[in-house]
């Protein structure tokens, strides 16, 4: 049962009239100077499609499904151009990411994995929640893909702990302890995408901007030494503000340990399956952290994978069909991605940088870097990918910086961590976050509502925290 949504105790009809108010109003006032007629009814549509999102007048696939055929009907974009969001390679990796969650659960390597965490970390939902983070912040270094690591790797493991001790978002019976272990696992992903130069592929598209616009090369081990203070302050204050916010019906668990163990002797060795999956399991690991080396792209090797469970029947065409979550997903995910990706090929987001530009002009660039900062990550609730944040906002802000006087690197580093931060603002913040959203555990309010608080808890962390450090390595 879904907890209730913002608005639910409306009728559908006046919230859908609501959706559709919202886009009507911003689509007939002016568009501001140097903003395109394009750019501004494309605002008007994504905002008016977040609305739907947020109240719900239907199912958020369907809200999608309606603004993708306004876009070319309200002569926004070619009808190829509203549609090219289905072709993004990181949706694909989403759906992937499902499809290897159904191998682990459906073979029982999931469950095998997931009692052997239970019977040596499981006597506390908490442990198992710092279990998780030491697993992902070990794989991070060498898998320069959040998505491909959270959702690849470290999203069949959680959910098959969460079915083994009970927890389905369609029963109120540990609903909340499945809640907490699926958000504590995506904000062990994201905390460790800021912490790695390698841990995500927009810090690298970072990198790439700075040697461009600044003629500056962040190394693995400046950004590494920049980060892990904060990067390890908040890998162990998030998963117990989640623990503390959520409040699982399951605390302590020393019975599951003992389930656990009965449970892994009951099963006794490996199947065939279980070995072929393990197998290609640790083939597709190897391929996402060496991705640098062969250049097939992430979702690919998902696909590759995905293919080869096929092939050794491990997974049926039918178990394919049946993941409903993952085709809802590839649907709004799709659509969403390519409108914020347009949001910023039309200059919307340019605009808006410049605007932030001339508003600060002057300010010293300490009070400056603050504020930019807030501006900067808050700007995410209208961006559906980091790749797309980094684009649109990276350059811009940065160059403001550096010219009123900030250090390149600091600043450089800083708004690359606070990207992935911002991540958390939203069900659609970045890649990896509509899979552990799918899962179902947590409402879009209530999902938004933690995101917002673990986003502020960054923000403070690396203002109030990173700083200093970064300062006392000699970059500020």
């Amino acid at each position: 049962m879904s907890e209730k949504k913002k608005g639910q105790g409306l009728p559908p009809v006046v919230r859908g009239l609501i959706c559709v108010a919202i886009g009507i109003v911003l689509w007939f006032i002016p568009a501001p100077a140097g903003v395109s007629a394009p750019a501004w009814g494309l605002l008007a549509v994504f905002v008016a499609t977040i609305a739907g999102f947020i109240l719900q007048p239907m199912p958020i696939g369907a809200i999608a499904i309606l603004a993708c055929t306004l876009l070319p009907l309200l002569g926004i974009m070619k009808a190829g151009e509203a549609l090219a969001g289905f072709s993004n390679t990181t949706i694909w990796l989403i759906v992937s990411a499902f499809m290897f969650a159904e191998g682990f659960i459906k073979t029982g390597l999931g469950k095998r994995i997931s009692y052997a965490l239970l019977a040596r970390f499981g006597s506390s939902t908490l442990r198992v929640a710092y279990v998780m983070s030491a697993a992902d912040f070990c794989i991070a270094p060498f898998t320069p893909s959040n998505t491909a690591r959270g959702g690849g790797i470290i999203y069949p493991i959680v959910r098959s702990v969460v079915n083994a001790v009970g927890a389905e978002p369609e029963k109120e019976e540990n609903r909340r302890t499945g809640a907490f272990l699926m958000f504590s696992a995506y904000a062990a992903v994201i905390t460790s995408a800021c912490i790695f130069l390698t841990g995500a592929s927009n810090n690298v598209l970072c990198n790439t901007l700075a040697q461009e616009i600044f003629g500056t090369s962040i190394s693995w081990g400046s950004w590494f030494a920049a980060c892990i203070v904060p990067g390890l302050l908040l890998t162990i204050a998030t998963p117990y503000l989640l623990y503390r916010l959520i409040d699982p019906e399951q605390k302590k668990m020393p019975e599951t340990q003992q389930l656990a163990r009965r449970e892994l002797h009951e099963m006794g060795p490996m199947s065939g399956k279980e070995k072929i999956l393990c197998t290609i399991f640790v083939l597709a690991l190897i391929l996402w952290a060496t991705g640098s080396i062969h250049h097939i792209d992430s979702a690919f090797v998902a696909l590759m994978g995905l293919s080869a469970m096929l092939v050794t029947r491990v997974l049926d065409w039918s178990d394919i069909t049946r993941q409903h979550g993952a085709w809802d997903v590839l649907v709004w995910m799709g659509v969403l991605v390519n409108m914020a990706a347009y949001l910023s090929k039309l200059g919307l987001m340019k605009w808006f940088a410049d605007v932030m530009a001339a508003k600060f002009g002057g300010m010293e660039w300490m009070t400056m870097l603050v504020v930019l900062c807030l501006v900067y990550t808050f700007a995410h609730y209208l961006l559906a990918s980091n790749s797309a944040h980094i684009m649109a906002l990276f350059a811009a802000f940065a160059t403001i910086l550096v010219a009123a006087g900030a250090p390149v690197l600091g600043v450089l580093i800083l708004l690359g961590a606070l990207c992935n931060s911002a991540s958390f603002l939203t069900h659609y913040g970045c890649g990896v976050t509509p899979i552990f959203f799918g899962a179902g555990f947590m409402g879009q309010g209530q999902w938004w509502k933690i995101g917002f608080l673990v986003t502020v808890m960054h923000v403070i962390v690396w203002l109030g925290i990173g700083l200093p450090w970064m300062k006392l390595l000699g970059m500020f």
